[in-house]
């Protein structure tokens, strides 16, 4: 594996806007290794000039690009699928050093933002139109999709490449044109990616991408011009609600994928043993920072205690250190904010009446680090039942009947994703036809595929992407009436 002063040394820092470019007035700012708390690499800080430049340049290909034949496009999709996995060491090293999560984590995620090229790489031949006679007997009807023009995209820390990849396969591939604007903590991923579709044969302007530590400053001149058709936003509900309201005003088109409060419901007859792995693969899962990671363990009374027991046990094995060190199994937390939310949630929490089964205090030292934590006995009103903990906290309460485990699984204004676990088919379908979720695992812990519709209802946003439906969210549909 290259060293990682060499891996350093090698990504672009500099915008991307049809290569790498300088921000105007050449400011920077520091990305931040989570671990350590040093500064690993200085960033372009980017102005609202540079990216209305990101956007002249998308507008000056969005027609050409759109023309390029579909099968064109896919290839192309294809060749940075095929780069990204022959530098897949390189890509989960880097989005360690600068997000923090452990490597065998880091490695798990290059291999799923990897597909999503591929998947869509296949889907760029597949968008399809219909013909067909009108019914009343006069004229004919064409339904015509057409890529909806120059998009936004702006994507969250906890996953550097795969919420980018989810965002970029689509659009290339339904001939749009895109605009990325990363988070200030995790930029570096992002830049490499947009290296590796230039050298793949991206043409300059398709894909840039804008580093900034202003980000409504820097994306507000975009969301108020004409010529930006799609933005596409995953990161926290209060950020999503302000983006909504600031593209309400030219209509602009938006997907939200938004925050959520994952329920992870055990009942009386599943497997423990399986619930308990999926448990710890749902909470553990990129260190618990991920919208899809359990936030609530509710847990059928008559197996609470055995199942308690056994997720302790489970839970302990996991090691906190370095994301680097081979034997790290979980790795900090993104920044000093997030260490500070986890630990004031878990201390509510207690403060309430819960009891720490295990872990609940930070060590302390150098770097954002927040041990495997269970809590039990968690009150009702306990803040961390509310909020999205994004850490490695799991907080378990009781129900008694499947009525009242369902009735507290909704109990929250957010519908990202829930989790079920029974022997019974007729209680897995009857509770997930039941769960206010955008998407339900049933004796799974892990649901993310490339081939899924992935996405919320209620506060956790709208949209969908990737599967069949991720693709659509880039396309206009146009009515062609015929004689």
């Amino acid at each position: 594996m290259v060293s990682e002063t060499e891996l350093l040394s090698s990504i672009p820092t500099q915008l991307w806007i049809g290569g790498p470019v300088n921000a105007t007035g050449g400011a920077t700012f520091p990305v931040h290794n989570p671990a350590t708390g040093e500064v690993i690499a200085q960033v372009a800080d980017a102005t609202p000039e540079d990216a209305m430049r990101a956007l002249d340049a998308a507008a000056a290909v969005q027609a050409e690009w759109a023309a390029t034949p579909a099968r064109q496009r896919g290839e192309i999709l294809r060749a940075v699928f095929e780069a990204i996995t022959s530098r897949a060491e390189e890509f989960a090293l880097l989005m360690t050093l600068e997000m923090g999560k452990a490597l065998p984590e880091s490695r798990n995620e290059v291999r799923y933002g990897a597909e999503f090229f591929r998947w869509f790489s296949e889907e760029a031949v597949r968008v399809h139109g219909r013909y067909q006679p009108a019914p009343g007997g006069v004229g004919r009807i064409l339904v015509h999709k057409q890529p909806v023009g120059p998009c936004l995209a702006i994507t969250p820390w906890n996953f550097p490449l795969a919420m980018g990849t989810r965002k970029i396969g689509p659009a290339l591939a339904a001939g749009c044109t895109m605009i990325v604007k990363p988070a200030g903590e995790t930029p570096l991923t992002m830049l490499l990616l947009a290296q590796l579709c230039s050298a793949a044969g991206l043409p300059d302007g398709v894909l840039s991408v804008i580093t900034t530590s202003r980000s409504s400053a820097v994306t507000a001149p975009l969301l108020n011009d004409p010529r930006l058709r799609k933005l596409t936003f995953t990161g926290s509900t209060p950020v999503g609600k302000k983006l909504v309201e600031q593209s309400a005003h030219g209509l602009l088109r938006t997907s939200m994928e938004l925050g959520g409060n994952a329920p992870f419901v055990v009942f009386d007859d599943a497997d423990l043993d399986a619930a308990v792995q999926g448990a710890v693969l749902a909470k553990l899962r990129n260190g618990g920072e991920a919208c899809t990671a359990a936030n609530r363990f509710h847990v059928q009374n008559s197996v609470r205690q055995e199942f308690t027991d056994k997720l302790v046990a489970a839970m302990a094995e996991y090691r906190l250190g370095n994301g680097v060190d081979p034997d790290t199994t979980l790795g900090p937390l993104i920044n000093e904010n997030q260490l500070d939310t986890v630990s004031d949630l878990v201390d509510d929490a207690v403060a309430a009446g819960a009891q720490v089964k295990l872990g609940g205090k930070a060590p302390g030292g150098a770097g954002w680090f927040y041990p495997a934590t269970v809590l039990t006995d968690v009150p009702a009103h306990a803040r961390i039942l509310r909020e999205e903990v994004f850490g490695p906290v799991a907080p378990i309460v009781g129900f008694d009947t499947e009525a009242e485990g369902l009735a507290a699984a909704n109990n929250t204004e957010f519908g990202l994703v829930a989790y079920v676990y029974t022997r019974s088919l007729d209680r897995a379908l009857r509770v997930a036809e039941g769960l206010e979720t955008g998407m339900v695992g049933v004796n799974r812990g892990v649901i993310s595929d490339p081939a899924a519709p992935f996405g919320g209802v209620k506060e956790s946003g709208f949209g969908r992407e990737g599967g069949y439906e991720g693709i659509e969210e880039y396309l206009d549909t146009k009515y062609i009436a015929l004689p």
